[in-house]
């Protein structure tokens, strides 16, 4: 029987269907595809290449949770190290990319502790910002450092970072004209790349400059400062995120050629000792430091979390018995904050102060005991954006270093696999298929404009304050919110120590 034109007409549109169907499911392979081979050999965005394909679906439900956060997830506010905002305004100035907003700030000014600074009337005409002036590190040594660039690169070990990091953050730092902190895991070929100048950090296990007993080598510790791009020495006591405790590379991280850099084994967990072995009080502190600066003709300081600032005194006293040459020729106040790596929670939430409490301490404390312009103090612990960094300078550092916002300028995704050698982006891994979603000539410029917006936007916060240099601003320019909504100027909240040691009623 033959089919009715209704029954012939049917299965025609079915097998127009199936071959639609067919025809879509190869137009889909051929896009899926396509964008495999788009995202895995483009040399922009780390994720899309490690990942192809799927990396896409971050982004999806980033551009989606714009609308769905104010129903139903954390405000751009909320998130913690960094929130949202924090990281979009790191991006957009590691891509050199308009960092307007319209209709109004999301930054809630009435919060408790929030910084905030005060404009001039009649702040200069023809300009919008104002340019460091070098600043001299380390007058009684052999090579004096000076130098401007007030925002540069915190300690971040090769061995912890990757050497695509690494590379670009050299390369960056000598195009921004910024230094580099290579953290306590020696001195790598990737670290001079660049060009750029170098800060030698010597960590409680020496690595790099040790003895097979853990010793200072002073041969090694020469041969490294006999490079050129070494302006200064660095003696680190402890750091942000582990107060106490030594620094810890797992032993996946553990390659032959980091093994080599740092003087250990290879493919075993590196723990540094809690301290260095001959730094036991601050009397052997400042020996070392004059050691170090005598033998190699760097300026030479240490890296310390502060749990109180009577131990500063008692090294200032010192000082004066000394001489004026014994001083270091900087501290750097690392906030407990801080922190890069792999850390016990416990030390990393509950030990040491943090940069609001230590900076200006220490910075007092150096005031009273008539150090402040023979020491300069450099500071870091979440300074990330241009007024954190602004209101380190107000309260009276030198220098701010910053680790994780430069981290997030190579495209640090903020997903905590820091201690995992599976960071997804190739910052913080030794695994080669990961690392090669980082593209060292992409992320370079990222780190150099970075660099560049933060001390520019910084500038433009001293101009409106009206001062002529970033290094001018002070108490009085920053306000901080009380408990009460109302803000208060830093000088009143951390007034000043000479002054309030003579107005102390006498007996």
């Amino acid at each position: 029987m033959e089919p009715s034109g209704f029954a012939r007409w049917m299965v025609v549109v079915v097998e127009l269907g199936v071959a639609f169907s067919l025809l879509l499911l190869v137009l889909l392979v051929v896009v899926v595809l396509v964008t495999w081979l788009v995202d895995r050999n483009q040399t922009a965005n780390s994720v899309l290449r490690n990942f192809p394909v799927i990396g896409h679906f971050r982004y999806w439900f980033l551009h989606l949770g714009e609308f769905f956060r104010q129903y139903l997830y954390s405000s751009d506010r909320e998130e913690m190290p960094f929130n949202r905002a924090q990281r979009t305004w790191v991006y957009r100035a590691a891509k050199n990319a308009d960092n307007t907003n319209a209709f109004g700030s999301s930054r809630d000014l009435r919060g408790e502790g929030v910084p905030f600074f005060v404009n001039a009337p009649f702040p200069d005409l023809g300009m919008d910002h104002v340019e460091p002036v070098p600043v001299t590190i380390g007058p009684y040594a052999r090579e004096p450092y000076s130098h401007a660039p007030f925002f540069n690169i915190s300690a971040m070990s090769f061995g912890a970072l990757s050497a695509p990091a690494v590379r670009a953050l050299s390369r960056g730092a000598a195009k921004a004209g910024i230094w580099m902190d290579t953290g306590e895991g020696g001195l790598a070929p990737y670290h001079l790349e660049g060009g750029c100048d170098i800060v030698f950090e010597i960590g409680t296990a020496k690595y790099g400059v040790r003895t097979p007993e853990g010793k200072l080598d002073d041969d090694k510790l020469l041969a490294i400062c006999a490079h050129t791009q070494v302006k200064m020495v660095s003696i680190k006591l402890g750091q942000g995120a582990k107060p106490g405790m030594g620094g810890l590379l797992p032993g996946a991280k553990v390659t032959a050629e980091i093994a080599a850099i740092r003087g250990i084994p290879v493919g075993e967990d590196s723990q540094s000792p809690n301290r260095h072995l001959d730094i036991g009080n601050v009397h052997e502190l400042l020996d070392s430091v004059e050691h170090i600066r005598e033998l190699t003709g760097k300026p030479t300081g240490f890296k310390a979390v502060f749990g109180g600032v009577e131990w500063i005194a008692e090294m200032c006293d010192e000082i004066a018995r000394r001489g004026m040459r014994s001083a270091p020729d900087f501290i750097i106040v690392d906030g407990s904050e801080g922190g890069t790596g792999a850390a016990p929670q416990t030390l990393m939430e509950g030990v040491g102060l943090p940069l609001h409490e230590a900076l200006p301490a220490v910075l007092d404390m150096l005031v009273i005991k008539g150090l402040r312009e023979r020491v300069k103090v450099i500071c870091s612990g979440k300074c990330i954006t241009a007024y954190d960094v602004a209101w380190a300078l107000s309260i009276g550092a030198d220098f701010v270093n910053s680790a994780r916002g430069f981290m997030l300028a190579l495209g640090c995704i903020q997903s905590l696999q820091c201690n995992r050698n599976t960071c997804p982006t190739g910052i913080t891994t030794q695994n080669p298929k990961l690392q090669r979603g980082l593209v060292v000539g992409d992320k370079s410029e990222r780190v150099y404009h970075y660099a560049t917006n933060v001390m520019h936007e910084v500038g433009i916060i001293a101009h409106s304050c009206g001062v002529s240099e970033p290094r001018q601003l002070n108490r009085r320019h920053c306000r901080v919110v009380g408990e009460d909504g109302l803000s208060i100027p830093l000088e009143k909240l951390y007034p000043n120590p000479v002054a309030a040691k003579i107005a102390e009623p006498a007996g």
